[in-house]
Protein backbone atom coordinates (compact mmCIF):
# COMPACT_ATOMS: atom_id res chain seq x y z
CA UNK A 1 0.00 0.00 0.00
CA UNK A 2 1.21 3.50 -0.85
CA UNK A 3 1.14 6.27 1.79
CA UNK A 4 -1.77 8.69 1.39
CA UNK A 5 -1.42 12.47 1.13
CA UNK A 6 -2.19 14.71 4.06
CA UNK A 7 -5.48 16.56 3.67
CA UNK A 8 -3.91 20.01 4.10
CA UNK A 9 -1.55 19.39 1.17
CA UNK A 10 -4.38 18.21 -1.07
CA UNK A 11 -6.37 21.33 -0.20
CA UNK A 12 -3.59 23.55 -1.62
CA UNK A 13 -3.50 21.85 -5.03
CA UNK A 14 -4.75 23.74 -8.05
CA UNK A 15 -6.81 21.19 -9.99
CA UNK A 16 -7.36 21.71 -13.72
CA UNK A 17 -10.54 21.72 -15.79
CA UNK A 18 -9.26 18.81 -17.90
CA UNK A 19 -9.47 16.37 -14.97
CA UNK A 20 -12.59 17.77 -13.34
CA UNK A 21 -14.64 14.56 -13.71
CA UNK A 22 -12.23 12.44 -11.64
CA UNK A 23 -13.17 12.09 -7.97
CA UNK A 24 -10.32 13.41 -5.80
CA UNK A 25 -12.34 13.32 -2.58
CA UNK A 26 -10.81 10.05 -1.41
CA UNK A 27 -7.45 8.84 -0.10
CA UNK A 28 -4.80 9.68 -2.68
CA UNK A 29 -1.26 8.42 -3.08
CA UNK A 30 1.60 8.80 -5.51
CA UNK A 31 2.94 6.38 -8.14
CA UNK A 32 6.44 7.27 -9.33
CA UNK A 33 7.79 4.24 -11.16
CA UNK A 34 5.32 3.76 -14.02
CA UNK A 35 5.30 5.53 -17.43
CA UNK A 36 2.44 7.96 -18.02
CA UNK A 37 -0.47 7.15 -20.29
CA UNK A 38 -2.74 9.57 -22.10
CA UNK A 39 -5.19 10.93 -19.53
CA UNK A 40 -3.27 9.94 -16.39
CA UNK A 41 -3.49 12.49 -13.59
CA UNK A 42 -0.13 13.94 -12.59
CA UNK A 43 0.75 16.02 -9.58
CA UNK A 44 3.32 18.50 -10.88
CA UNK A 45 5.29 21.38 -9.42
CA UNK A 46 5.55 24.62 -11.39
CA UNK A 47 9.25 25.41 -11.75
CA UNK A 48 9.03 28.41 -14.11
CA UNK A 49 6.03 30.39 -15.35
CA UNK A 50 6.11 30.93 -19.11
CA UNK A 51 3.44 31.20 -21.80
CA UNK A 52 0.60 29.97 -19.59
CA UNK A 53 0.48 32.20 -16.52
CA UNK A 54 -2.90 30.87 -15.34
CA UNK A 55 -4.53 27.47 -14.92
CA UNK A 56 -8.23 26.96 -15.58
CA UNK A 57 -9.63 25.26 -12.51
CA UNK A 58 -12.39 22.66 -12.36
CA UNK A 59 -15.06 25.33 -11.82
CA UNK A 60 -13.79 27.48 -14.70
CA UNK A 61 -11.90 30.18 -12.78
CA UNK A 62 -8.39 30.91 -14.06
CA UNK A 63 -5.93 30.86 -11.18
CA UNK A 64 -2.59 32.66 -11.28
CA UNK A 65 0.39 30.32 -11.31
CA UNK A 66 3.51 30.81 -9.21
CA UNK A 67 6.78 28.87 -9.06
CA UNK A 68 6.38 26.17 -6.44
CA UNK A 69 2.65 25.68 -6.98
CA UNK A 70 1.48 22.07 -7.01
CA UNK A 71 -1.05 21.49 -9.75
CA UNK A 72 -3.09 18.47 -10.87
CA UNK A 73 -3.31 18.15 -14.65
CA UNK A 74 -3.68 15.38 -17.21
CA UNK A 75 -0.98 13.91 -19.39
CA UNK A 76 -1.87 14.43 -23.02
CA UNK A 77 -0.93 15.94 -26.35
CA UNK A 78 -1.55 19.18 -28.20
CA UNK A 79 -1.93 20.18 -31.83
CA UNK A 80 -2.10 23.96 -32.10
CA UNK A 81 -0.48 25.70 -35.07
CA UNK A 82 -0.98 29.04 -33.34
CA UNK A 83 0.60 27.84 -30.09
CA UNK A 84 2.30 24.48 -29.46
CA UNK A 85 2.70 21.02 -30.86
CA UNK A 86 3.34 18.72 -27.92
CA UNK A 87 3.65 14.97 -27.42
CA UNK A 88 2.95 12.56 -24.58
CA UNK A 89 6.09 12.10 -22.42
CA UNK A 90 7.48 8.60 -22.01
CA UNK A 91 8.47 9.06 -18.36
CA UNK A 92 8.09 11.44 -15.41
CA UNK A 93 10.92 13.75 -16.44
CA UNK A 94 10.39 17.56 -16.51
CA UNK A 95 7.80 18.64 -19.08
CA UNK A 96 5.53 21.55 -19.92
CA UNK A 97 2.07 22.97 -19.30
CA UNK A 98 0.85 23.22 -22.89
CA UNK A 99 -2.72 24.42 -22.34
CA UNK A 100 -4.48 26.55 -19.74
CA UNK A 101 -7.09 23.81 -19.32
CA UNK A 102 -4.42 21.58 -17.78
CA UNK A 103 -2.38 19.40 -20.17
CA UNK A 104 1.12 18.14 -19.31
CA UNK A 105 3.20 17.28 -22.37
CA UNK A 106 6.57 17.80 -24.07
CA UNK A 107 6.67 20.71 -26.51
CA UNK A 108 8.49 19.94 -29.75
CA UNK A 109 7.42 23.01 -31.78
CA UNK A 110 5.92 26.41 -31.04
CA UNK A 111 4.65 29.44 -32.90
CA UNK A 112 7.15 32.29 -32.97
CA UNK A 113 4.74 34.49 -31.00
CA UNK A 114 4.67 32.04 -28.10
CA UNK A 115 6.83 32.51 -25.03
CA UNK A 116 8.74 29.61 -23.52
CA UNK A 117 6.20 27.11 -22.16
CA UNK A 118 5.50 27.00 -18.44
CA UNK A 119 7.85 24.37 -16.97
CA UNK A 120 6.64 21.50 -14.81
CA UNK A 121 8.41 18.99 -12.59
CA UNK A 122 6.20 15.92 -12.16
CA UNK A 123 6.02 14.78 -8.55
CA UNK A 124 4.28 11.59 -9.58
CA UNK A 125 1.08 10.09 -10.92
CA UNK A 126 -1.95 10.35 -8.66
CA UNK A 127 -3.10 6.92 -7.54
CA UNK A 128 -5.22 5.15 -4.99
CA UNK A 129 -3.34 3.70 -1.99
CA UNK A 130 -3.38 0.28 -3.68
CA UNK A 131 -1.36 1.74 -6.58
CA UNK A 132 -4.08 2.15 -9.23
CA UNK A 133 -3.24 5.27 -11.25
CA UNK A 134 -6.10 7.73 -11.73
CA UNK A 135 -7.06 8.46 -15.33
CA UNK A 136 -9.69 10.78 -16.77
CA UNK A 137 -11.29 7.75 -18.44
CA UNK A 138 -12.75 6.71 -15.07
CA UNK A 139 -14.86 9.88 -15.07
CA UNK A 140 -16.29 9.28 -18.54
CA UNK A 141 -20.04 9.23 -19.00
CA UNK A 142 -21.55 5.77 -19.50
CA UNK A 143 -22.73 4.72 -22.92
CA UNK A 144 -25.93 6.58 -23.85
CA UNK A 145 -29.13 4.77 -24.74
CA UNK A 146 -29.51 3.96 -28.42
CA UNK A 147 -31.37 6.87 -30.09
CA UNK A 148 -34.86 5.96 -31.28
CA UNK A 149 -35.26 8.96 -33.56
CA UNK A 150 -33.11 11.20 -35.72
CA UNK A 151 -32.22 14.70 -34.57
CA UNK A 152 -31.19 17.26 -37.22
CA UNK A 153 -27.46 17.80 -36.80
CA UNK A 154 -25.23 20.59 -38.09
CA UNK A 155 -21.45 20.33 -37.88
CA UNK A 156 -19.14 23.36 -37.82
CA UNK A 157 -15.65 22.81 -39.23
CA UNK A 158 -12.92 25.35 -39.83
CA UNK A 159 -10.05 26.16 -42.12
CA UNK A 160 -7.69 26.61 -39.14
CA UNK A 161 -7.45 27.45 -35.47
CA UNK A 162 -9.10 30.74 -34.53
CA UNK A 163 -11.23 30.76 -37.67
CA UNK A 164 -14.39 31.38 -35.63
CA UNK A 165 -15.73 27.84 -35.20
CA UNK A 166 -16.82 28.17 -31.57
CA UNK A 167 -18.32 31.61 -32.19
CA UNK A 168 -20.26 30.18 -35.13
CA UNK A 169 -21.60 27.30 -33.00
CA UNK A 170 -22.54 29.66 -30.17
CA UNK A 171 -24.24 32.12 -32.51
CA UNK A 172 -26.21 29.35 -34.18
CA UNK A 173 -27.17 27.94 -30.77
CA UNK A 174 -28.39 31.38 -29.75
CA UNK A 175 -30.46 31.84 -32.88
CA UNK A 176 -32.06 28.40 -32.72
CA UNK A 177 -32.79 28.79 -29.01
CA UNK A 178 -34.48 32.12 -29.71
CA UNK A 179 -36.50 30.37 -32.42
CA UNK A 180 -37.95 28.12 -29.70
CA UNK A 181 -35.84 24.99 -30.09
CA UNK A 182 -34.09 22.93 -27.44
CA UNK A 183 -30.48 22.92 -28.64
CA UNK A 184 -27.62 20.55 -27.84
CA UNK A 185 -24.00 21.41 -28.58
CA UNK A 186 -20.79 19.42 -28.31
CA UNK A 187 -17.11 19.67 -29.19
CA UNK A 188 -15.75 16.33 -30.33
CA UNK A 189 -12.02 17.09 -30.71
CA UNK A 190 -9.41 19.55 -29.44
CA UNK A 191 -7.54 20.34 -26.25
CA UNK A 192 -9.33 20.24 -22.90
CA UNK A 193 -10.53 23.69 -21.80
CA UNK A 194 -13.81 25.17 -20.69
CA UNK A 195 -14.05 28.27 -22.86
CA UNK A 196 -16.00 26.75 -25.73
CA UNK A 197 -18.24 24.78 -23.41
CA UNK A 198 -19.18 27.88 -21.41
CA UNK A 199 -19.75 29.81 -24.64
CA UNK A 200 -22.33 27.24 -25.74
CA UNK A 201 -24.02 27.36 -22.35
CA UNK A 202 -24.14 31.16 -22.33
CA UNK A 203 -25.70 31.11 -25.80
CA UNK A 204 -28.59 29.04 -24.47
CA UNK A 205 -27.70 25.47 -25.40
CA UNK A 206 -29.68 23.17 -23.10
CA UNK A 207 -27.30 20.18 -23.30
CA UNK A 208 -23.54 20.71 -23.64
CA UNK A 209 -20.66 18.21 -23.77
CA UNK A 210 -17.05 17.98 -24.83
CA UNK A 211 -14.55 15.14 -25.19
CA UNK A 212 -13.43 15.54 -21.56
CA UNK A 213 -16.87 14.23 -20.60
CA UNK A 214 -16.04 11.07 -22.55
CA UNK A 215 -12.65 10.41 -20.94
CA UNK A 216 -10.05 12.33 -22.98
CA UNK A 217 -7.98 15.38 -22.02
CA UNK A 218 -7.04 16.03 -25.68
CA UNK A 219 -7.51 14.30 -29.01
CA UNK A 220 -4.24 14.76 -30.94
CA UNK A 221 -2.75 11.32 -31.75
CA UNK A 222 -5.90 9.53 -30.54
CA UNK A 223 -6.90 6.86 -33.13
CA UNK A 224 -9.67 8.13 -35.38
CA UNK A 225 -11.97 5.11 -34.81
CA UNK A 226 -11.99 5.96 -31.11
CA UNK A 227 -12.73 9.61 -31.88
CA UNK A 228 -15.61 8.48 -34.09
CA UNK A 229 -17.00 6.35 -31.26
CA UNK A 230 -16.74 9.33 -28.90
CA UNK A 231 -18.55 11.56 -31.39
CA UNK A 232 -21.39 9.04 -31.68
CA UNK A 233 -21.60 8.73 -27.88
CA UNK A 234 -21.67 12.49 -27.34
CA UNK A 235 -24.37 12.88 -29.96
CA UNK A 236 -26.31 10.06 -28.30
CA UNK A 237 -26.17 11.85 -24.95
CA UNK A 238 -27.49 15.04 -26.55
CA UNK A 239 -30.38 13.12 -28.10
CA UNK A 240 -31.08 11.46 -24.74
CA UNK A 241 -31.30 14.99 -23.31
CA UNK A 242 -34.32 15.58 -25.56
CA UNK A 243 -32.70 18.16 -27.81
CA UNK A 244 -34.46 19.08 -31.05
CA UNK A 245 -31.27 20.00 -32.89
CA UNK A 246 -27.62 19.07 -32.32
CA UNK A 247 -24.61 21.23 -33.13
CA UNK A 248 -21.14 19.66 -33.36
CA UNK A 249 -17.81 21.47 -33.42
CA UNK A 250 -14.72 19.74 -34.72
CA UNK A 251 -11.45 21.40 -33.71
CA UNK A 252 -8.41 22.58 -35.66
CA UNK A 253 -8.25 23.02 -39.41
CA UNK A 254 -9.32 20.82 -42.30
CA UNK A 255 -5.70 19.85 -42.97
CA UNK A 256 -5.16 18.47 -39.45
CA UNK A 257 -4.82 14.70 -39.91
CA UNK A 258 -7.38 13.69 -37.27
CA UNK A 259 -9.86 16.32 -38.46
CA UNK A 260 -9.58 15.28 -42.11
CA UNK A 261 -9.91 11.58 -41.33
CA UNK A 262 -12.78 12.09 -38.92
CA UNK A 263 -14.68 14.22 -41.45
CA UNK A 264 -14.46 11.28 -43.85
CA UNK A 265 -15.45 8.63 -41.32
CA UNK A 266 -18.77 6.87 -42.03
CA UNK A 267 -19.93 7.30 -38.41
CA UNK A 268 -19.71 11.08 -38.70
CA UNK A 269 -21.51 11.05 -42.04
CA UNK A 270 -24.32 9.08 -40.41
CA UNK A 271 -24.72 11.78 -37.75
CA UNK A 272 -24.39 14.98 -39.76
CA UNK A 273 -26.98 16.52 -42.09
CA UNK A 274 -24.87 19.48 -43.19
CA UNK A 275 -21.75 21.51 -42.45
CA UNK A 276 -21.08 25.19 -41.94
CA UNK A 277 -17.52 26.22 -42.71
CA UNK A 278 -15.79 28.76 -40.48
CA UNK A 279 -12.87 30.50 -42.17
CA UNK A 280 -10.33 33.19 -41.39
CA UNK A 281 -10.20 34.68 -44.88
CA UNK A 282 -12.11 34.65 -48.14
CA UNK A 283 -9.61 32.50 -50.04
CA UNK A 284 -9.81 29.87 -47.31
CA UNK A 285 -13.56 29.56 -47.82
CA UNK A 286 -13.06 28.41 -51.41
CA UNK A 287 -10.60 25.67 -50.45
CA UNK A 288 -12.59 24.74 -47.35
CA UNK A 289 -15.85 24.23 -49.23
CA UNK A 290 -14.03 22.12 -51.83
CA UNK A 291 -12.39 19.91 -49.16
CA UNK A 292 -15.67 19.41 -47.31
CA UNK A 293 -17.40 18.37 -50.51
CA UNK A 294 -14.55 16.02 -51.37
CA UNK A 295 -15.13 14.33 -48.00
CA UNK A 296 -18.78 13.84 -48.93
CA UNK A 297 -20.46 16.55 -46.84
CA UNK A 298 -23.24 18.92 -47.78
CA UNK A 299 -22.05 22.47 -47.18
CA UNK A 300 -24.82 24.70 -45.83
CA UNK A 301 -22.84 27.94 -45.81
CA UNK A 302 -19.77 29.79 -44.65
CA UNK A 303 -19.17 32.06 -41.67
CA UNK A 304 -16.42 32.82 -39.20
CA UNK A 305 -13.70 35.39 -38.71
CA UNK A 306 -13.58 36.57 -42.31
CA UNK A 307 -17.09 38.01 -42.01
CA UNK A 308 -15.70 40.71 -39.71
CA UNK A 309 -14.41 42.31 -42.92
CA UNK A 310 -16.99 43.63 -45.41
CA UNK A 311 -14.43 43.32 -48.22
CA UNK A 312 -13.56 39.71 -47.36
CA UNK A 313 -17.26 38.93 -47.07
CA UNK A 314 -17.86 40.40 -50.52
CA UNK A 315 -14.99 38.36 -51.97
CA UNK A 316 -16.33 35.16 -50.48
CA UNK A 317 -19.87 35.78 -51.70
CA UNK A 318 -18.57 36.36 -55.22
CA UNK A 319 -16.54 33.13 -55.16
CA UNK A 320 -18.95 30.72 -53.44
CA UNK A 321 -22.17 28.99 -54.45
CA UNK A 322 -23.33 28.66 -50.80
CA UNK A 323 -24.67 31.36 -48.47
CA UNK A 324 -22.24 33.50 -46.48
CA UNK A 325 -23.53 34.41 -43.00
CA UNK A 326 -22.10 37.15 -40.84
CA UNK A 327 -21.37 35.41 -37.56
CA UNK A 328 -23.57 37.69 -35.48
CA UNK A 329 -26.44 37.17 -37.93
CA UNK A 330 -26.61 33.50 -36.96
CA UNK A 331 -27.91 34.65 -33.56
CA UNK A 332 -31.06 35.76 -35.33
CA UNK A 333 -33.95 33.27 -35.24
CA UNK A 334 -34.61 34.08 -38.91
CA UNK A 335 -31.09 33.29 -40.14
CA UNK A 336 -30.52 30.32 -37.82
CA UNK A 337 -33.96 28.99 -38.70
CA UNK A 338 -33.19 29.32 -42.39
CA UNK A 339 -29.99 27.30 -41.95
CA UNK A 340 -31.74 24.52 -40.07
CA UNK A 341 -34.80 24.51 -42.31
CA UNK A 342 -32.51 23.68 -45.25
CA UNK A 343 -31.86 20.25 -43.69
CA UNK A 344 -35.00 19.82 -41.54
CA UNK A 345 -37.86 21.80 -43.13
CA UNK A 346 -40.59 20.11 -41.11
CA UNK A 347 -39.10 20.55 -37.63
CA UNK A 348 -41.38 22.09 -35.02
CA UNK A 349 -40.39 24.39 -32.17
CA UNK A 350 -41.13 23.57 -28.55
CA UNK A 351 -44.26 25.71 -28.79
CA UNK A 352 -45.54 23.58 -31.66
CA UNK A 353 -44.93 26.04 -34.50
CA UNK A 354 -43.18 25.20 -37.74
CA UNK A 355 -39.58 26.44 -37.75
CA UNK A 356 -39.88 27.99 -41.19
CA UNK A 357 -42.91 29.98 -40.05
CA UNK A 358 -41.15 31.09 -36.85
CA UNK A 359 -38.11 32.20 -38.83
CA UNK A 360 -40.30 34.14 -41.28
CA UNK A 361 -42.13 35.90 -38.45
CA UNK A 362 -38.85 36.72 -36.69
CA UNK A 363 -37.47 38.31 -39.86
Amino acid sequence: MLPAFAADRVARWKVAYSVRRVDLNRPLALATHVPPRHGDLVLARVTAVGQHVRLELTAGRRAELYPGDEIVVGYGTRYSPDQFEAELPTDLSPCHLVAAGGIAALVNAKHSRMATPTALEPVGLLATPDGSVLNVAEGALPDPPRPHHRVPTVLVAGTAMNAGKSTTVSSLARGLTRAGLRVGACKITGTGAGGDRYSYVDAGAAEVLDFTDLGLVSTYRVPVPRLADIAVAMHGHLVAGRVQVALIEIADGLLCTETAELLGHPALHDLVDGVILAAGDAAGTVTGVRLLRQSGHRVLGASGLFTSSPLATREARAALDVPVHLTHELSSPAVAGEVLASVAPGIETSSGGDLTEVAALAS
